[in-house]
C-alpha cells in the first residue's frame, strides 16, 4: 500500500471510529423486541428509526441496514472482512506506519572525456574461418577430397611426412577448389552470361572445367605461342577458345574488351576472400586427416593465396601448428616484402620461365600480405636445383610425378633447411603436377646428374683388338647401366694410334658414384670426367 492509500485509510478509520463511539440517546427495550436486557444500540440509520433512507424502512437488523460509504467487497482491501450486521463491534485503532524514507542516492561525478577508456572495436578480419567452412560445405559436391598419406621417405628424413596430394584433382591443381566456391558464388544473371580467362595457367584450367560442370558458359583467349598440347585440353574440358595475339598481354586486353562488350565477367587469380575461401579448404582437410599435427608446409607460389588462406584455417583450429611457407630462391618475392613490411609489387630476378611459368604472373596482394605476416610462422626459400631433386624423389617413392611448385614443400626438407622440425609430425602440401612431359624428362635428367647418379666421361683406347670390349666389361662388374658411347677415331694429331671413347653412366645413388670414378681412375690414367 502506498503513502497515499495509507493516509486515506487512517482519516476515514479515525472518522468512523468517531461516529462509532460517540454518545447516542439510547432505544428502550421492550419486551417485544428485547423482553430480558436492553443495550445501548449503534444508530446506523437516521436519527427517527421510522424513517426511511431512499425509499427502504430502516431498521438494527441487516435487511434495512444503511450502506456503508464503502462497497463490503472494497472492505477487504483495508482489512475489513466481516459486515456490519447489526453487532457491536470494537475495532483496535490501528497503528499508521509512516511511509519509508527513500533516500536517493548522490549523482555521479562529472568525468572528462578523456578520463573514459576507450576500447577499440575489433578489427573485421579479411577472410573468417566461418568463410571456409562456408566454401567447404558448397564444393563438396564438385571437389574430391584428396588423402594426405605417410610418405616412405620419412625414416630417412628423421621425420613424419604427410603428403597432402592435391595434384590428384582433375585438372591436376589446388586451384580448383577457389576456382569452384567462385564460380559457385556468382549470380544467376552471371552465370548465364558467361565467365572469360586469358592467361594459360592452372586457374584457368580450373575455371575453365568447372565452368563447364555449372553449365556457365566460358571463353579462353590464349596468345598464339601457346602450345597446341594446351589447347587441346581447353577444348576438351569443354571451353571455346580462341588464339588472339602474340603474347600474353595482348589476349588479356583482348579478353577485357570482349567482357566489357558482351557482359561476360573476366576472371583472373586474385586475393578475393571468395578465391581465398576456397584455397583455405585444404588446411581443414589436413587438420582433421592427420591427428597431432606439429608442422604444414605450403608453396608460396603464384598469387600466395594459398599459404595464407591455409595458415587461416590451421591457426583457426590450432594456433600451436607452425605454418611454413616455401617459395622459390629465383623469385623470393614474400621473403624481400616481409623484410620491407610490405608487398612489393616488383622484384628484379630471372626465374626459369619453363619450370616456375605461374610465378612470371603473380603478384602479392596487400590482404594476402598481411594474412601472410600475421600468420606464416615461417619463410624459406629453396633452389633449383633442390627442387630438380624433390621432382626425382616423387617418382622413386611415391611413383607420382609433380611439377617444380607442387615439390617445393618437400625440397626444403631434403635442403636440410629445416632441422627444427625433426622427430616432428609434417604435412606437405602437393599443390600441383602440370608440366609438359618433354620437360619433365629433362628435369628428371637434370635432377639425376646433380645427385651424381648421371655422369660422363672420356678415356683413350689404343687400337688394339679387345680394348673396347675391356671397358664395357668393367663397366658391366661396377654394375653400371651405360645410356651413351661414343667412340672416337683420330680425335688428336698427337695420338694417331689411340682413339677416344666417351661413356654416359647412371648410378644407383653417390656412393656406386665415387667407386666407379675410382676404378676408372686406376685403370686408366687418361680418365677424364666431362661436365654434362
Amino acid at each position: 500500500m502506498n503513502f497515499a492509500a495509507q493516509l486515506f485509510y487512517s482519516s476515514y478509520l479515525n472518522e468512523r471510529l468517531e461516529r462509532l463511539f460517540s454518545p447516542k440517546p439510547a432505544i428502550k427495550a421492550t419486551e417485544e423486541n428485547d423482553p430480558f436486557w436492553h443495550r445501548e444500540e449503534l444508530d446506523l440509520g437516521p436519527a427517527n428509526p421510522c424513517d426511511s433512507y431512499k425509499g427502504v424502512a430502516v431498521s438494527n437488523g441487516a435487511v434495512g441496514r444503511r450502506p456503508t460509504l464503502i462497497e463490503p467487497e472494497r472492505l477487504k482491501d483495508f482489512g475489513e472482512e466481516e459486515l456490519f450486521n447489526g453487532d457491536v463491534k470494537v475495532r483496535e485503532p490501528r497503528v499508521v506506519v509512516e511511509a519509508p524514507v527513500i533516500v536517493l542516492k548522490e549523482p555521479p561525478k562529472t568525468r572528462r572525456v578523456s578520463e573514459f577508456r576507450i576500447v577499440p572495436r575489433p578489427t573485421l578480419l579479411y577472410l573468417r574461418f566461418e568463410d571456409i567452412s562456408a566454401a567447404a560445405f558448397t564444393i563438396q559436391s564438385g571437389i574430391q577430397k584428396t588423402p594426405c598419406t605417410y610418405s616412405r621417405l620419412s625414416k630417412q628424413y628423421s621425420m613424419e611426412i604427410y603428403l597432402k596430394k592435391e595434384h590428384l584433382h582433375y585438372t591436376g591443381s589446388v586451384k580448383e577448389r577457389g576456382a569452384l566456391y567462385l564460380l559457385s558464388s556468382l549470380s544467376q544473371e552471371q552465370q548465364r552470361k558467361g565467365v572469360i580467362v586469358a592467361t594459360d595457367c592452372n586457374f584457368s584450367l580450373a575455371v575453365a572445367h568447372h565452368a563447364v560442370e555449372l553449365k556457365i558458359p566460358v571463353f579462353v583467349i590464349m596468345p598464339s605461342c601457346c602450345s597446341s598440347p594446351r589447347l587441346r585440353i581447353y577444348r576438351d574440358y569443354g571451353a571455346m577458345v580462341i588464339s588472339y595475339g602474340s603474347a600474353s598481354h595482348d589476349s588479356k586486353n583482348h579478353a577485357r574488351h570482349l567482357a566489357n562488350d558482351n557482359g561476360y565477367l573476366y576472371l583472373e587469380e586474385d586475393e578475393s576472400p571468395t578465391y581465398l575461401a576456397g584455397l583455405g579448404t585444404v588446411g581443414m582437410e589436413i587438420y582433421e586427416q592427420v591427428p597431432k599435427l606439429d608442422a604444414v608446409l605450403v608453396p608460396a607460389a603464384g598469387q600466395y593465396g594459398l599459404l595464407a588462406a591455409t595458415a587461416a584455417a590451421i591457426k583457426h583450429l590450432n594456433s600451436h601448428i607452425l605454418v611454413i611457407g616455401i617459395e622459390p630462391q629465383g623469385f623470393p618475392l614474400l621473403l624481400q616484402s616481409l623484410k620491407t613490411d610490405g608487398p612489393i609489387k616488383d622484384i628484379h630476378s630471372n626465374p626459369n620461365t619453363k619450370l616456375y611459368g605461374d610465378l612470371m604472373e603473380s603478384s602479392l596482394g596487400n590482404n594476402t600480405f598481411q594474412l601472410a605476416k600475421k600468420l606464416v610462422d615461417k619463410v624459406i626459400s629453396v633452389s633449383e636445383e633442390d627442387s630438380l631433386v624433390a621432382m626425382l624423389r616423387f617418382q622413386e617413392f611415391e611413383r607420382s610425378t609433380v611439377d617444380t611448385e607442387g615439390a617445393m614443400g618437400l625440397a626444403a626438407i631434403l635442403a636440410g633447411q629445416l632441422p627444427e622440425l625433426r622427430g616432428k609430425r609434417v604435412a606437405v602440401v602437393v599443390s600441383s603436377a602440370n608440366m609438359d612431359l618433354d620437360l619433365v624428362r629433362q628435369c628428371v635428367d637434370r635432377a639425376l646428374v646433380l645427385e651424381d647418379r648421371v655422369s660422363k666421361f672420356s678415356v683413350q683406347l689404343g687400337e688394339w683388338p679387345g680394348d673396347m670390349a675391356k671397358l664395357l666389361d668393367l663397366l658391366s662388374r661396377e654394375d653400371v647401366r651405360l645410356l651413351d658411347v661414343s667412340h672416337r677415331r683420330h680425335s688428336d694429331k698427337s695420338d694417331l694410334f689411340k682413339a677416344k671413347v666417351e661413356c654416359v653412366v647412371e648410378t644407383r645413388d653417390k656412393t656406386q658414384s665415387a667407386q666407379l670414378r675410382k676404378t676408372l681412375s686406376e685403370r686408366y690414367p687418361s680418365l677424364c670426367w666431362l661436365e654434362r
